[in-house]
């Protein structure tokens, strides 16, 4: 059975609306033609994330987001996605939006680059905008 899951660690963090959130991830990987086995957000801190960062990608810089794709088949989606609670905040107020559509970007951001979008190149990244953008209007939350 499909699933999107979804933990802390060390932090105490929330996520409101489980359930619509997962339907809408869900919707999004679907309508790409992808099928979804199993996805993993993990919500943690800045500390966290950086000791993720310097251990596996051997970046010593902070980051709000980090993707591990670990499907094994192309179009089936298995991946962890470890999202830093203490990053979505701050860019929540440096981009004046809430804290909500700042993660909700941030998801969706993660899970389309489990779907093969880039976001290194300047038209990469118009792209993946444009994705995320159209998602985001996706959502009935």
């Amino acid at each position: 059975m499909p699933a999107i899951t979804f933990f802390e660690e060390g932090i105490s963090y929330k996520l409101k609306n489980k359930t619509a959130v997962r339907k809408w991830l869900t919707d999004t990987i679907v309508a790409e033609g992808f099928k979804l086995t199993e996805l993993n957000y993990i919500f943690c801190s800045d500390e966290y994330l950086l000791q993720i960062n310097q251990q596996y990608l051997d970046h010593d810089t902070y980051t709000d987001i980090i993707t591990f794709d670990n499907s094994e088949e192309e179009g089936i989606i298995v991946g962890d996605i470890f999202i830093s609670i203490e990053r979505i905040k701050e860019n929540a107020g440096k981009f004046s939006v809430t804290e909500a559509q700042e993660l909700h970007r941030v998801m969706v951001h993660g899970a389309l680059h489990l779907l093969g979008y880039k976001d290194k190149s300047a038209a990469d990244k118009k792209k993946m905008t444009l994705k995320e953008d159209h998602y985001l209007g996706e959502r009935t939350f």
